[in-house]
């Protein structure tokens, strides 16, 4: 958190593999952990960094043929410069770019540092709008805006139309840069005429008017059948056999499998879907995430150390005790036990990470709702209790979960006004609260 242009590469300092470059993990996964955990100009410096890559970014999709200040991120970086060599992930694994803007997001959310989008984030959330905006085409046949030859974070899927993810992330990325522009103009209107120059924003097309076009008929596959969002097109056209069909002798699929069988089952590498629905959960009801949980759940094999804390979180929600409690075991366990058989590279920090939420999301179903601490915490049946600490706006919390009770106490000097299953709850400044748990 000291220098804007480190960052938290993969493997940390525990082996060599990935060079100690930068990857969409710290966004998705290590962001969270830190925004809870420590001082916020940690996270805020995180955001610089990719703010101090901004022009590299906007280099690097002039280099495939996009224009006007649109910016892909780079996959894997050290100094803002593309390093993966893989077409299939640098060209196709686009949706790196919606983390880049939900982390603004998540910051300000968190933080409550709505000066951050003047400062930096508008920039960054026009330029990845620009890109979004190019990316997509106008469907005639299907009367929407489609998304072509992309990779979602499912790595076992290549060259896709209409990755679900992809797509809610682009939808979701235009609405909140409108909603940036407007927050920015009104309350920073020297800053804005600053940003709408240098970015010659509107000169080239209305542009509010088109992302509000594409964000309202952009492709999203749903089943009408199911219910279930469909992961990309042509995705319920496999065959659509469980995991538990494959013989263990065969995992990991990577070393086992070819390629060309890999890319043809169904089987995901990581959450997709899910992912999303992580994302978003207070967008779904809770019958949408289990219908959707409940289809992809069966057909996910966890080789990515970013999956099974997303599966422990979801099914901490839908009261999925035994599930919830396997997948943390999976996330906290990976490299202790080696189950991908690549220890030898080095820990994964994202897996780390991925526990500590399991721990406190998950378990502790630790929520932040318009800019509000909420907790709904339970306690797994293999425990006897556990506790945690969160930083949240200056104040530092202490959570402990015990069999019928949960007791809070507040650690700081500042007064706390939080949500407790469901409940409000003022926590003063060095006081102790106790509350039956439900």
């Amino acid at each position: 958190g000291d220098d804007e242009r480190l960052n938290i590469g993969p493997k940390g300092f525990t082996g060599e593999k990935y060079g100690g470059v930068t990857y969409w993990d710290t966004e998705a996964y290590c962001l969270p952990f830190y925004l809870k955990t420590t001082d916020p100009k940690v996270a805020r410096q995180l955001l610089v960094y990719r703010y101090k890559h901004l022009q590299k970014a906007i280099e690097n999709a002039a280099k495939l043929g996009f224009k006007n200040g649109a910016a892909l991120y780079p996959m894997v970086t050290i100094n803002g410069e593309e390093c993966h060599n893989e077409w299939e992930i640098t060209f196709e694994e686009i949706h790196r770019n919606g983390a880049m803007s939900f982390a603004i997001y998540n910051y300000i959310n968190h933080t409550g540092d709505a000066a951050y989008l003047a400062e930096y984030g508008l920039e960054v959330l026009i330029a990845i709008s620009r890109f979004w905006r190019q990316r997509v085409q106008w469907s005639e046949r299907r009367n929407a805006y489609v998304m072509l030859g992309v990779t979602g974070p499912n790595e076992y899927e290549n060259n896709v139309n209409n990755n679900w993810y992809t797509n809610l992330m682009a939808q979701w990325t235009l609405n909140y840069t409108r909603e940036s522009l407007a927050f920015v103009q009104q309350h920073h209107p020297e800053r804005y005429a600053a940003i709408i120059a240098a970015t010659k924003f509107g000169g080239h097309e209305d542009e509010l008017s088109v992302w509000a076009d594409i964000a309202e008929k952009i492709a999203l596959p749903r089943d009408e059948q199911t219910g279930v969002f469909i992961q990309h097109d042509g995705y319920l056209e496999k065959d659509l056999q469980p995991m538990s069909a494959i013989p263990k002798r065969e995992y990991p699929l990577h070393k086992h499998w070819s390629w060309d069988r890999i890319l043809r089952s169904c089987y995901i590498k990581q959450a997709d879907v899910l992912q999303g629905i992580y994302t978003f959960e207070a967008n779904y009801d809770k019958e949408t995430i289990r219908k959707n949980f409940d289809f992809y759940e069966p057909l996910t094999v966890h080789e990515s150390s970013l999956s099974p804390c997303i599966h422990s979180i979801l099914a901490s929600s839908l009261g999925y005790e035994d599930l919830a409690y396997k997948f943390y075991l999976r996330t906290a366990r990976l490299d202790l036990d080696d189950y991908n058989h690549d220890t030898d590279d080095g820990l994964h920090i994202t897996s780390m990470a991925g526990t500590w939420m399991s721990v406190v999301e998950g378990f502790g179903g630790a929520r932040v709702k318009q800019g509000q601490l909420a907790l709904a915490p339970a306690l797994p049946k293999q425990w006897q209790g556990y506790s945690f600490r969160i930083c949240f706006r200056g104040a530092l919390i202490k959570v402990a979960v015990q069999e019928k009770s949960v007791i809070l106490e507040n650690e700081s000097d500042v007064s706390l006004s939080l949500n407790l299953y469901g409940a409000e709850k003022t926590l003063p400044a060095r006081q102790i609260l106790t509350v039956a748990r439900n």
